[in-house]
């Protein structure tokens, strides 16, 4: 493939995606979540359900509260009812970007739903998964999606022109990426050196002549204290189908607000024709992924209550307690794509609309660029040698 052509992963995508399923109440045909109309619709009869009964969509689970599981015990034994997905699935793994997709039973898949490949495998861990606690339902659409990328493409100056005129938005797909949120109460004590700035005036000699300036000294103090913070939904991603760099630019994702975009219990109908990710990075590597990340936090909280004007030595001692958990699913816009024999991928917040992605840049801009560049040196330097010859 030459660097002005590009290649969409959809010419290899199944037949039949690899989703979880709620069939029409009319004819029998899969009903899609509806993110703008917050219904089931059917793509074949155009027939519109409300979300099903959580008794209809999981039997067996009577509460509708968002649970907040106790971290220390769970490292120790989850429970069964925890476990699973609430209805028959069916996971594939890919063997090149090592995705595991969680779809409904009957389905086939033929495809890696992340990058394309056709190497997939059957994954066997169903009854082990951690069953999602929550779930953001889905505030952009998928017409506004395609416009966020399209005009996200048009702002790429250095990407190659056919790139930019196919805005290949036909490969975007909805999909569900599996989160871990965790809470804890960190009760801290700090000490450090605390440096005030002082100026003394100073003599020094410039050719010959004697002169005088102000020079700045630190005046170091013992300082300590005390710090007590609350870490509410610490995110740690459980995804390895997209690139880790553009999951941290389009997050946060709003788990803590109220309203219409905030967490819902968990409910299947939630997913109906998305693509759902099985978490490969389980509760053991979450949960210490997140007290680096709150311990980092927590140092830098205590390094600002440091006086004076500079700091140096500080030594943080930090009690974590109230350490609760619990499995989110997040939704976002997925496009994979191939240009020159590499992936790409760009990917959009499906609840706030903030947009990342790769793409190839053009060799030909590039060396313009260049070139331009050393014209104009070139130029400048030239008129200001002609002007010292005047």
């Amino acid at each position: 493939m030459n660097q002005e052509t590009a290649t969409h992963t959809a010419a290899t995508a199944p037949e039949k995606q690899a989703r979880s399923k709620y069939s029409c109440v009319a004819c029998g045909g899969e009903a899609v979540w509806n993110p703008a109309k917050q219904k089931l619709i059917c793509a074949f009869c155009g027939t519109e359900a409300p979300m099903p009964k959580e008794s209809e969509a999981m039997p067996g689970i009577q509460s509708t509260d968002i649970v907040e599981h106790d971290l220390v015990a769970a490292l120790r034994d989850m429970q069964g009812e925890s476990r699973g997905w609430a209805r028959a699935t069916r996971m594939i793994k890919c063997r090149q970007c090592q995705a595991i997709s969680v779809f409904d039973a009957s389905k086939q898949a033929k495809s890696c739903e992340f990058c394309g490949a056709s190497a997939i495998v059957d994954y066997d861990e169903s009854g082990d998964v951690i069953r999602p606690e929550a779930i953001l339902p889905i505030q952009v659409s998928e017409p506004q999606a395609r416009d966020r990328i399209r005009s996200w493409y048009g702002k790429l100056w250095w990407a190659p022109n056919a790139l930019k005129k196919r805005a290949m938005t036909d490969t975007v797909k909805g999909v569900y990426l599996p989160y871990w949120t965790f809470d804890a109460l960190v009760d801290a004590r700090w000490q450090a050196e605390a440096g005030y700035y002082y100026y003394v005036t100073e003599t020094y000699y410039d050719n010959g002549e004697q002169k005088t300036r102000q020079a700045q000294r630190v005046r170091w103090e013992y300082a300590s204290g005390s710090l007590n913070h609350f870490f509410d939904d610490t995110l740690v991603c459980g995804s390895k189908g997209v690139h880790q760099g553009l999951l941290r630019n389009i997050e946060p994702f709003p788990t803590t607000e109220k309203g219409t975009g905030a967490l819902k219990p968990y409910d299947p109908a939630y997913v109906s024709g998305w693509t759902v990710e099985r978490y490969q990075i389980d509760l053991i590597a979450a949960a210490k992924a997140s007290r680096e990340r709150m311990m980092d936090d927590t140092r830098a909280l205590c390094s600002r209550q440091v006086p004076g004007d500079t700091q140096r030595n500080l030594q943080v001692n930090a009690n974590f307690s109230r350490q609760t958990f619990k499995h989110i699913l997040a939704p976002v816009w997925l496009m994979t794509y191939v240009y020159s024999s590499k992936d790409y991928q760009v990917i959009i917040n499906a609840v706030t609309g903030k947009i990342d992605g790769e793409y190839p840049k053009s060799w030909i801009k590039i060396t313009l660029a260049v070139i331009a560049v050393l014209i104009v040196i070139f130029v400048v330097l030239g008129g200001m040698g002609g002007s010292r010859h005047r």
